[in-house]
């Protein structure tokens, strides 16, 4: 198969974490850094997060920003790269599911039994 310039995708991924959960960077050059998930995107298994993989980005002049220059924003990292705080600890933790009484599925934090939401 030949190679092309697409980035790998696939139609039914889930992710451990979701948009407002606070992460720990595991791994990479921001490893030990806590953050907020700002946009979750599970085709492509990364996540945005809050202060973490700082990038400069080169842009033109625009009516919005007409000065342009070199702008420092969040780019996305991978899933794996992250894991979820506990609530109960404050320590990072791996995530179960759960199926409740009443039919839901919760995440569950594997260090405290904790549900998460």
């Amino acid at each position: 198969m030949p190679k092309t310039g697409k980035k790998l995708e696939s139609h039914n991924n889930k992710l451990h974490v979701k948009k407002d959960d606070t992460v720990f960077v595991i791994t990479g050059k921001d490893k030990g850094k806590k953050g907020r998930v700002i946009a979750a995107y599970p085709r492509e298994n990364r996540v945005l997060i809050e202060g973490v993989n700082m990038v400069k980005k080169h842009a033109k002049p625009t009516q919005q920003n007409p000065q342009g220059g070199i702008l420092t924003q969040e780019a996305p990292i991978h899933v794996s790269n992250v894991m979820l705080i506990d609530p109960k600890s404050g320590q990072p933790t791996r995530v179960g599911y759960k199926v409740l009484e009443d039919g839901k599925k919760v995440r569950v934090a594997k260090k405290s039994g904790e549900v998460i939401d």
